[in-house]
């Protein structure tokens, strides 16, 4: 990004509080930002913390005099290399869509050349609006890129999507959109599941695994680094989520299901999640405690979604399905028969026996299975694997 011109125009939303680290991460990275203020984000902001971060003075008023003299809108919209709205909010959205011009911001938008990337930030009943889903997909029709929203908590008390993209996840998408040769997978949307999954016996007790999640987590910040959007789907995991991807934290294997469904469609799923096969039927909603004579709690097990399956065979199936098989005997012959069984596109086999230090560990040993047959892969790190997989993935949607 050195050398590059970014046109910030920020509006008016609670969300604006997140621009100056916004600001921040682009001029660390190399760019150079021109702010623009509208008068609805100046009541959540103030143009000295965007003039001084941004070392360049705030336009706010399309009647500068001097501005105007050598037609500045035209000007401020033409030399960026990229023009960047956030918070766009339902108002900005609307106008944009519309075509309209009537204060500074919006008529930049109408006479730029250049690519347009929007962050938008609105309660959660605007952005499911009939209206902003129609102006959203006008919108995208007219080349228009988004980041975001993301769903969680709102200033408002309410809860859903709507929330502006955090600065990094902001930062990454205008990468993409001015790096998009070197990044392959931009404008693409992968979901990663990761983790272990927990089926409780009663409020502390559980079913588990011994996945770190690590392998998951490496192939998310792999795929985010080649462009893709990701929805990183993730049980309670060891390690920490990558930054820059959208993370939805789940316990139960039901859970990660509903996870995925709504995080579809997407271009490409890798399943890379240790997901239980069985759960407590009779869990207890109180902790279960000895009975005096020795005897153990009975158990009623059931059977697990096979979320891989499932979403190998899911009306909306992405493109691309990859799974892992974690095996501790006959590693090819059983990953070769899950994948038929499964129906999926491509199976990462590895043999997780004692004393391999694979599952929860650093390094992993793979064969990739495909259609081809089988690939045996070195023993590398965890992230060597995932790059190298985000390679052949970005061969197949990019």
């Amino acid at each position: 990004m050195q050398g590059k011109r970014i046109l910030l125009i920020v509006g008016g939303g609670i969300s604006a509080y997140k621009i100056p680290q916004l600001i921040r991460l682009l001029r660390g990275a190399g760019a150079a930002v021109t702010p623009v203020l509208t008068a609805a984000g100046a009541q959540f902001t103030t143009p000295m913390t965007l003039s001084v971060l941004a070392g360049e003075p705030v336009h706010d008023t399309l009647w500068n005099s001097g501005d105007e003299a050598e037609i500045g809108h035209i000007q401020l919209s033409r030399r960026a290399d990229l023009v960047v709205v956030a918070p766009a909010t339902a108002d900005l959205m609307a106008r944009m869509a519309q075509g309209l011009a009537g204060d500074l911001a919006s008529t930049l938008l109408l006479a730029t050349d250049k690519r347009v990337l929007i962050a938008p930030a609105m309660n959660v009943r605007m952005w499911n609006h009939p209206a902003t889903l129609r102006n959203l997909a006008t919108l995208k029709g007219d080349g228009i890129l988004t980041v975001g929203p993301d769903s969680g908590d709102m200033a408002c008390g309410e809860y859903g999507p709507g929330r502006m993209a955090e600065p990094e996840a902001i930062l990454e998408a205008i990468r993409d959109a001015l790096t998009p040769a070197l990044r392959p997978l931009a404008g693409r949307h992968v979901i990663v599941t990761s983790g272990p999954t927990h089926e409780p016996i009663d409020p502390v007790r559980y079913i588990a695994n011994r996945s770190s999640g690590a392998q998951g987590a490496a192939i998310a910040a792999a795929l985010r680094d080649l462009g893709a959007r990701v929805s990183f789907v993730t049980g309670p995991a060891a390690v920490a989520a990558p930054a820059g991807v959208e993370v939805i934290a789940v316990e139960t294997a039901r859970q990660m299901q509903e996870a995925v469904a709504v995080a579809l469609p997407a271009d490409a799923a890798v399943m890379a999640a240790a997901v239980a096969d069985w759960r407590v039927v009779n869990a207890s909603a109180q902790k279960v405690k000895k009975d005096g004579q020795g005897q153990a709690p009975v158990l009623e097990m059931a059977e697990n979604p096979d979320i891989l399956a499932w979403v190998s065979r899911d009306e909306g199936r992405p493109r691309l399905v990859v799974g892992f098989a974690a095996e501790t005997e006959n590693v090819v012959a059983h990953a070769t028969a899950k994948r038929a069984r499964k129906g999926c596109d491509w199976i990462l086999a590895n043999d997780v026996s004692p004393g391999t230090g694979i599952m929860g560990g650093t390094e992993n040993a793979v064969t990739l299975i495909t259609d081809e047959g089988a690939e045996d892969w070195p023993r590398m790190s965890k992230d060597a694997v995932a790059a190298r997989l985000a390679a052949r993935i970005a061969e197949v949607i990019g």
